[in-house]
C-alpha cells in the first residue's frame, strides 16, 4: 500500500464525508447489510411475539414459556462466544450462508410445530435451538463483514449503520405485523380503510420463514466468490506454522488476559444484572402484559407499541453520544441505569395506554443514555492489548439476564397477571421496578472508587 494511501485512509472525514464514500463501497458492505436489516424483521418478528405463540398455540404453561423463551435468548449469546471462531474459520460468505440456512430450517420448525400431533413443544423446542445456533453464527459473520468491506476511514460509521440498519429492519416488522397477524382495521385512512390478513401469530411466522429463505437465495445469488474474493478491503494475515509448543504457549498467555482478576470489570459485570433484567421482560413479560390487561384494540398494535424502543435507539445513541461526548461515562450511566429502573413505576398504577406509551419512550431514553456507554467504559478500563478479552466478556451481563429473568417470570406472570382472573400488574411492576434500582444505587455508592480507577490507568 503507498504511503498517500495510507495517509487518505487516516484522514478524519466528516459524517457526510464517510457516507459517501460508504454508499459507494463494494457490494460486499451492502450485501451484508441486506442480510442484516432481513434478519432484523425475522428474528424479532418471531422474538416479539413467542411467549404469546408456545402459550396460546402449543399449550406452554407461564413457567415453561418463561424458562424456553429465556433459555432460547441466552442460547443465542452464549453461542455467539464460539460464533466467532465459526465466522474466521468458514469465512463471512460461507458462514452467512449456513447460519441462514440453520435459523430457516429452525424457523420452519417452529412454525409448522402447532400441526405436529403430540410433538409440538418438541418440534418449537429443536426449532429454537437451531434458530439461536444460526443466530449465533450470524451475528459475528456480519460484524466480520463490516470490518472486511471497509477501510479505516469509514469503519465507525459501518459499524453504526450495521446496528442502525437492524434497527430499521425490527421498526419495519413492528408495523407490519399487526397487518399480518389479526383482520381488524389496520390503518383507517381519509380516503380508505386498510383491513388486516388475519392470519394470526402463525402467519407471521410463516412471513418470518419466506423472509429468511429470500435472504438466503439473494446472498447465495448476490454474494459470489468473486465478489468475496476480490472486493474484500481487509483481511487478517493467516496464521504461522507455529509448533504445537509455541501454540500451547500462547493459548496460556491468552487465558492470562481474561479480565476476570480485574475488581472493576467484574463489578460492573454484576452490578447491570439487576437493571438488564427489565430489558429481558420486554419479551418475556411485556407480551403478556399487554394481552391480558389491555382491551383488544391495543393488543391488535401490539407491536406498534414495542417499535416505539428501536426508533428512539436510531435515532437518540448517536445523538445522546455526540451532546454527551465529554460527560463521564459512569454519569451517564447512573443517570441512564436511574431513568430505566425508575420508568417501572410508571406501570404501578392501572393499565392504562398513556401510561403505557411514556414508559416505553423513558424506557428508550435511558438505554440510549447508558447502553453504548457501558462498552465505552469497558473499552476505557481494559489495559493495552486486552481490550479484545474484555469487550469479548462484556455481554456476560446480557446473558445472565436472560437466563435467569426467564427462571421466575413465568411464575410472576402466573400469579399477578393470569389468564383468567383477578390481576394485580401493578405489583408486578413495583418488584421488578425495586430490583432495577439496585444498580444505579450500587453505581452510585462505588462511583467514588470507579473514577479513582480511571485516574490510576
Amino acid at each position: 500500500m503507498s504511503t498517500t494511501t495510507t495517509v487518505a485512509e487516516k484522514e478524519d472525514l466528516s459524517i457526510w464525508k464517510s457516507l459517501q464514500i460508504l454508499f459507494g463501497a463494494s457490494r460486499g458492505f451492502w450485501l451484508v447489510n441486506m442480510v442484516n436489516f432481513g434478519d432484523g424483521i425475522a428474528y424479532f418478528g418471531i422474538l416479539t411475539l413467542l411467549t404469546r405463540f408456545l402459550g396460546t398455540r402449543l399449550g406452554m404453561s407461564d413457567h415453561v414459556t418463561g424458562i424456553s423463551v429465556s433459555a432460547y435468548t441466552g442460547l443465542v449469546t452464549f453461542f455467539m462466544f464460539g460464533g466467532g471462531f465459526v465466522s474466521d474459520k468458514l469465512g463471512v460468505r460461507r458462514a452467512i450462508t449456513w447460519s441462514l440456512g440453520i435459523m430457516g430450517l429452525g424457523r420452519v420448525l417452529l412454525a409448522a410445530a402447532p400441526g405436529f400431533s403430540g410433538a409440538g413443544q418438541l418440534g418449537a423446542w429443536l426449532g429454537l435451538l437451531l434458530m439461536a445456533l444460526g443466530s449465533g453464527i450470524i451475528q459475528p459473520a456480519l460484524y466480520a463483514g463490516i470490518k472486511e468491506y471497509t477501510d479505516s476511514r469509514t469503519a465507525t460509521i459501518g459499524y453504526g449503520l450495521l446496528y442502525a440498519i437492524m434497527n430499521l429492519g425490527i421498526v419495519a416488522e413492528n408495523f407490519i405485523s399487526p397487518f399480518i397477524r389479526t383482520g381488524d382495521v389496520f390503518l383507517n385512512l381519509k380516503f380508505t380503510t386498510v383491513v388486516g390478513l388475519g392470519w394470526g401469530i402463525d402467519g407471521v411466522f410463516w412471513v418470518c420463514v419466506a423472509i429468511t429463505g429470500l435472504m438466503l437465495l439473494a446472498h447465495i445469488s448476490l454474494f459470489t466468490k468473486e465478489v468475496e474474493k476480490t472486493e474484500c478491503l481487509y483481511r487478517e494475515a493467516p496464521p504461522s506454522s507455529d509448533s504445537a509448543v509455541q501454540s500451547a504457549l500462547r493459548i496460556k498467555d491468552h487465558l492470562k488476559e481474561i479480565p476476570f482478576l480485574d475488581k472493576r470489570f467484574m463489578f460492573f459485570i454484576f452490578i447491570l444484572l439487576p437493571v438488564r433484567t427489565l430489558f429481558a421482560h420486554q419479551f418475556l413479560t411485556m407480551p403478556d402484559y399487554i394481552f391480558r390487561s389491555f382491551p383488544k384494540e391495543v393488543s391488535d398494535k401490539f407491536e406498534w407499541i414495542s417499535g416505539i424502543n428501536p426508533l428512539i435507539i436510531v435515532i437518540f445513541v448517536p445523538l445522546v453520544a455526540a451532546l454527551t461526548r465529554k460527560a463521564r461515562v459512569i454519569d451517564m450511566m447512573i443517570i441512564g441505569t436511574a431513568l430505566t429502573a425508575l420508568t417501572s413505576f410508571m406501570l404501578v398504577p392501572s393499565p392504562t395506554v398513556s401510561a403505557l406509551i411514556l414508559y416505553t419512550v423513558f424506557f428508550s431514553l435511558g438505554e440510549a443514555l447508558w447502553s453504548s456507554r457501558f462498552l465505552e467504559y469497558v473499552a476505557n478500563l481494559a489495559p493495552a492489548g486486552k481490550v479484545g478479552a474484555y469487550m469479548g466478556l462484556a455481554g456476560i451481563p446480557w446473558f445472565l439476564a436472560k437466563f435467569t429473568t426467564g427462571l421466575y417470570s413465568g411464575s410472576m406472570l402466573h400469579k399477578f397477571i393470569p389468564e383468567t382472573g383477578a390481576q394485580d400488574p401493578g405489583t408486578l411492576w413495583f418488584i421488578y421496578g425495586l430490583i432495577a434500582c439496585i444498580s444505579p444505587i450500587g453505581l452510585i455508592a462505588a462511583r467514588r472508587w470507579i473514577i479513582a480507577g480511571e485516574e490510576k490507568r
